[in-house]
């Protein structure tokens, strides 16, 4: 049930007919895990913070640098020098103290992916590698928990909505190994593509349709257009196919 301040907090959103009281105790009942607190985290956990999401899970390894204060709007100049994760909390608990925050200072891994991921109605692709999306794509599919991809790079951002055993994967999409790199982004790129990727994740977990499913969305800002293009589930993918089935 919705307390009288949470009504009042969310009033403009309860009015939305898709949303209502029910989608909103639907939302403050949900646990989510954004895998980064970067460029893409940065609007992301802000997003779902804000739109009352019970418990939201946060997971970076790395530390704020100035280099990062073009995108990473989570993180300020006082900031420099800490972990984004310890950064990235204290901020979204002044957004909204009845929101649970959890976060973790650990890299990512084969390792340690099911014990940071496990329990969670949806995990957000925040990540600034494909190695990692990988490994978070895999454990997904086989968990059966939705992933919701987002990428960028430039002016141009892409996102996509994974749903395990019914659409297309990550592996699906990408074939091999991208090496890792230091790429160029301007913050509204991540911006943009970062609440794309929370529209999804609240339109899924009130249980509303038309999901970025088997489609993947290309934002240019250059030319301020947004395409589509189709992404088929590969029977023999080896992550959500009859070539993980066999192993």
């Amino acid at each position: 049930m919705l307390s009288e301040t949470e009504k009042v907090r969310y009033d403009r959103q309860i009015m939305i007919k898709e949303i209502g009281e029910i989608g909103q105790e639907r939302l403050k009942k949900s646990r989510v895990v954004i895998a980064g607190a970067g460029g893409l985290g940065s609007p992301i956990a802000i997003y779902l913070t804000a739109a009352g999401i019970g418990l939201i899970r946060i997971i970076d390894h790395d530390m704020v640098e100035l280099s990062n204060l073009n995108r990473q709007i989570l993180h300020w100049e006082d900031d420099i020098g800490k972990n984004k994760v310890d950064s990235a909390r204290i901020k979204l608990q002044k957004i909204n103290s009845e929101v649970k925050i959890e976060t973790y200072c650990e890299k990512l891994t084969e390792q340690n992916v099911s014990f940071l991921l496990s329990g969670f109605d949806a995990i957000v692709d925040a990540m600034d590698n494909l190695a990692t999306r990988y490994i978070i794509n895999r454990f997904a599919v086989e968990n059966n928990i939705p992933f919701f991809h987002g990428a960028v790079r430039g002016f141009e951002g892409r996102a996509m909505t994974i749903l395990p055993g019914k659409t297309a994967c990550l592996r699906c999409m990408y074939r091999g190994d991208i090496p890792q790199e230091k790429f160029p982004v301007i913050g509204v790129t991540p911006g943009i593509i970062g609440t794309i990727q929370a529209t999804e994740v609240i339109k899924y977990l009130i249980g509303i349709d038309n999901l970025l499913i088997n489609r993947l969305l290309l934002f240019n800002g250059l030319t301020m257009q947004f395409q589509e293009f189709r992404v088929l589930k590969n029977p023999d993918c080896d992550h959500c196919g009859s070539i993980s089935r066999k192993e």
